[in-house]
């Protein structure tokens, strides 16, 4: 089992925000791509941040996982995402994939298959 699915989810979105948000991107876009992916609300978002819930069990949880995220390609840490086995670490890589897009300031229209 990989490590990073044992951290806590609060820590992984506190990582993720400082990463858009030194590249001039915003909170609100950042919870607006996880959303999209997820399927959680904003309200639910808040209250996961505030709990002590798992990188894992956040994914695993998901209310709505977009079925358009399986258009998500290319590579994340030297990995192409088609090629990952791991169900739970492609979801992972998944969120990954649309916050470097983010960070490299990919409109999110276009970033929201």
């Amino acid at each position: 089992m990989s490590k990073i699915f044992s951290m806590e989810y609060s820590k992984i979105y506190d990582a993720l925000l400082n990463k858009v948000e030194r590249k001039g991107r915003s909170k609100t876009e950042l919870d607006e791509i996880i959303i999209w992916l997820t399927g959680y609300s904003e309200v639910d978002l808040d209250k996961i941040y505030k709990s002590d819930i798992s990188y894992a069990e956040f994914f695993q949880n998901a209310p709505s996982l977009n079925p358009n995220r399986h258009e998500i390609k290319g590579s994340i840490c030297g990995v192409k995402i088609q090629e990952i086995e791991d169900p739970l670490m492609k979801e992972i890589r998944y969120l990954d994939k649309l916050v470097d897009e983010l960070a490299r300031g990919k409109q999110i229209s276009k970033i929201k298959r």
